[in-house]
C-alpha cells in the first residue's frame, strides 16, 4: 500500500528477536504453485497467514513489507491488550507470530496482475514472479493520498500522521493542522478539538466538502480556524514537526502556522489496480465483498481496508483477515 520514502528507518527497526531462520528469510523462487496466496502484509494479510498456516494450507504471502499502514502510525492506543504501543513494535509482534508459521513470505514485491482460471489462477509480481493458486485472499490495503510537499516524508511518524483516531491522543492540548475538507478531515478536526487541541484546517479549494452537520459542529469551537483556498507548501521541523508553510491561493502570500502535528486527511487510495476489470469494485475502487469476505469470483476472497467493509481500523482488518482465511480453507476442502 504505497509511498515508502521516510519509512526506511522505521521498517529497518523491525528485526527478529530469535536466532533461528525465519520464514521471511527464505529465498522464494520466481515461480511456484500454492494452495493459497495472500496479497498484502498488513494486519488483514498477516492474520490470514497465521490462520491458513495453522490449517496446514500451503501458503505464499506477497507484500512490499510486513506491517502496512501500521508502520506509519506513531502510537496505537485502541487495540485490545495494549494500553499504548508504537506502530513498528505492534507490527513486529504480528510479524514474529507470522514468521513462526510454516508459510512462504515474499517481501519487497507487489502483485501487479491477476489471472483467474476456472479454478484458481495466477498472479504476476513487480519483480517478475509468477505463482499459481487454488485460492486467493486480497488484503492489499489502502494507502493515504500524500500531499507530496517537502518535509512530508521526512517527518512521517514524527508529527505527520494519517490517522487521527490512532494518533490524536498523542497531541492532546497541542496546536495542530488538519489538511482536507471532506468528512474524514472534519471528523478528525472534531476528534482533535475534543482532545483540547487548537486546530487549523487547511483546504485547497474555497469550500468544504463535508456534511453540514460536521461543519456546524466544528464551527462551535473557538479553537477552530479555517484556511479555505489555501495550499500547504512545506512542512518544517527539527527532530519533529514545528510548523507548516501555507499559501493563500488568492493573494499568493505564504505564511507559517506553528503546529506540532499535521493530520493529512485528503483521502485514501485502495491498492486494487491489479484487480480492475476482474474483481467487482465500487466507485471508490474498493473490492466489493459480502459478509463472508467473498468476492464475485469463487475462491477469491478479500479482507481489510481494500474492501467495502466500513471503518478502516486495525482490529477490524485483522478480524476480516481471519474470516477470509477460514472461508478460503473451507472452499479448498470442498474443491
Amino acid at each position: 500500500m504505497s509511498k515508502l520514502n521516510g519509512m526506511v528507518d522505521i521498517i529497518e527497526t523491525i528485526t527478529p528477536t530469535k536466532t533461528e531462520p525465519k520464514a521471511s528469510m527464505k529465498k522464494i523462487p520466481q515461480s511456484g504453485s500454492y494452495d493459497a496466496i495472500i496479497i498484502g502484509g498488513g494486519p488483514a494479510g498477516m492474520t490470514a497467514g497465521v490462520y491458513l498456516a495453522r490449517k496446514q494450507i500451503k501458503t505464499l504471502l506477497i507484500s512490499p513489507n510486513l506491517g502496512g499502514q501500521v508502520l506509519w502510525t506513531s502510537s496505537i492506543e485502541n487495540y485490545p491488550g495494549y494500553d499504548v504501543i508504537s506502530g513498528w513494535e505492534f507490527a513486529n509482534h504480528f510479524r514474529e507470530q507470522l514468521e513462526e508459521q510454516d508459510i512462504d513470505i515474499r517481501l519487497d514485491d507487489s502483485v501487479v496482475a491477476l489471472h483467474p482460471a476456472e479454478i484458481g489462477g495466477t498472479v504476476s509480481t513487480e519483480q517478475g514472479g509468477e505463482y499459481t493458486f487454488r485460492g486467493l485472499i486480497v488484503a492489499s490495503g489502502k494507502r493515504s493520498k500524500p500531499l507530496d510537499v517537502p518535509g512530508e516524508s521526512k517527518f512521517a511518524g514524527r508529527g505527520v500522521t494519517y490517522c487521527a483516531t490512532c494518533d490524536g491522543p498523542l497531541y492532546r492540548g497541542q496546536e495542530v493542522a488538519v489538511i482536507g475538507g471532506g468528512n474524514s478531515a472534519l471528523t478528525a478536526a472534531i476528534d482533535l478539538l475534543n482532545l483540547g487541541c487548537t486546530v487549523h484546517l487547511v483546504n485547497d479549494i474555497p469550500s468544504l466538502q463535508a456534511d453540514g452537520v460536521l461543519v456546524d459542529r466544528a464551527r462551535t469551537f473557538e479553537r477552530m480556524s479555517f484556511y479555505l483556498n489555501h495550499d500547504v507548501v512545506e512542512i518544517q521541523g527539527n527532530k519533529e514537526v514545528n510548523s507548516i508553510t501555507v499559501r493563500d491561493n488568492i493573494s499568493g502570500i505564504n505564511f507559517a502556522l506553528p503546529v506540532t502535528g499535521v493530520f493529512v486527511e485528503i483521502g485514501l487510495i485502495p491498492n486494487s489496480s491489479f484487480a480492475k476489470g476482474i474483481l467487482k469494485l465500487n466507485e471508490k475502487e474498493e473490492i466489493v465483498v459480502n459478509c463472508l469476505c467473498e468476492t464475485n469470483i469463487p475462491g477469491i476472497y478479500a479482507a481489510g481496508d481494500v474492501t467495502t467493509v466500513p471503518d478502516k481500523q486495525i482490529i477490524i482488518a485483522a478480524g476480516e483477515g481471519a474470516k477470509a482465511a477460514l472461508g478460503l480453507s473451507e472452499y479448498l476442502l470442498k474443491n
